[in-house]
C-alpha cells in the first residue's frame, strides 16, 4: 500500500495538471471505440501497450483473457461478468473494435497445461475451463505459435478461442454480418514488450512493428467501415 499511496500523490503533484481537462470532459461521459478484453496479470497494461489516454479503451480484464460463451438464448453460460460487459460496450458506447489479448508467461496457461484442480480454489479451476478447447486442440498439426513453448502456444491458441466464444453472442453475430464490428487477436510478449496480431492471411501472430502496423493501418482505411472479423 505504501507503493500505491506514494504513487497516487506524485500523480496528484507531477502527472494530474496536464490532465485536469481530460477528467473534466470525461466527467461527462465516455465514448470509447475499442473494447479490451486482456489478462488480469500486473505485466499487461493495456494503455501504456498502446499509447492511450483516460477514456479511450473499455478494457475488460480477467484470468486467462477469457470470454464464457453464450448459449442458444445469448445467455454466458458461465460467469455473467464478461457478457455485461460485452453487451454495455456495444450497446452503450462506440464500440466497433473488440481485442481479445493474451500475452507470454501466462500463469493461467501454465495451469491448464499442469492440469491440476487446487481444492482450495474451485472458482479459478472452473473458470479455467473455459480454456480447456484451445488446450485439446495442441495436439493437432499446423497451429499457430510452432516453436514457442508449450504455454505462449496454448495463450495463442486460447487467444483464438475466446474469440470464436465471442461469436456466440448474438449482438456480436448481427453486427459482423452489418459490418459494424470487426475482432482481432493480440498476443503480448512481454520478455520482449512486443504485440502481436493473428493474421488469418499467415495462420499465424505476426509482430506489430512500423511494417505491419503500417499495411494493418492501409486494411483498416481501405475497408472504410468495420466489414469483418480480423480473427
Amino acid at each position: 500500500m505504501k507503493k500505491l499511496i506514494n504513487g497516487l500523490l506524485d500523480f496528484q503533484r507531477h502527472s494530474l495538471p496536464p490532465y485536469r481537462a481530460t477528467f473534466a470532459r470525461l466527467a461527462k461521459g465516455q465514448t470509447p471505440d475499442c473494447l479490451f478484453i486482456t489478462c488480469a496479470d500486473s505485466r499487461v497494461v493495456p494503455n501504456l501497450l498502446v499509447s492511450m489516454d483516460p477514456g479511450d479503451l473499455f478494457v475488460m480484464r480477467n484470468v486467462g483473457n477469457m470470454v464464457p460463451p453464450a448459449d442458444d438464448h445469448g445467455t454466458s453460460v458461465g460467469d455473467h461478468s464478461e457478457a455485461a460487459g460485452l453487451e454495455f460496450s456495444l450497446l452503450h458506447l462506440p464500440v466497433v473494435d473488440v481485442v481479445v489479448c493474451g500475452h507470454s508467461s501466462c500463469g493461467a496457461m501454465k495451469a491448464l497445461l499442469a492440469g491440476q484442480v487446487d481444492q482450495r480454489a474451485p472458482n479459478l479451476s472452473d473458470w479455467l475451463s473455459l480454456g480447456r478447447s484451445a488446450l485439446q486442440t495442441m495436439e493437432k498439426p499446423g497451429l499457430v505459435g510452432q516453436g514457442l513453448s508449450p504455454a505462449d502456444q496454448l495463450s495463442q491458441l486460447n487467444v483464438l478461442q475466446q474469440i470464436k466464444h465471442l461469436k456466440t453472442y448474438p449482438l456480436v453475430r448481427e453486427r459482423l454480418a452489418a459490418g459494424t464490428l470487426r475482432l482481432h487477436g493480440w498476443w503480448f510478449d512481454i520478455g520482449n514488450a512486443q504485440v502481436h496480431a493473428y493474421r488469418p492471411g499467415r495462420e499465424a501472430f505476426v509482430p506489430i512493428d512500423e511494417n505491419e502496423g503500417e499495411q494493418m493501418l492501409a486494411e483498416l482505411e481501405g475497408n472504410g467501415h468495420p466489414s469483418a472479423s480480423i480473427a
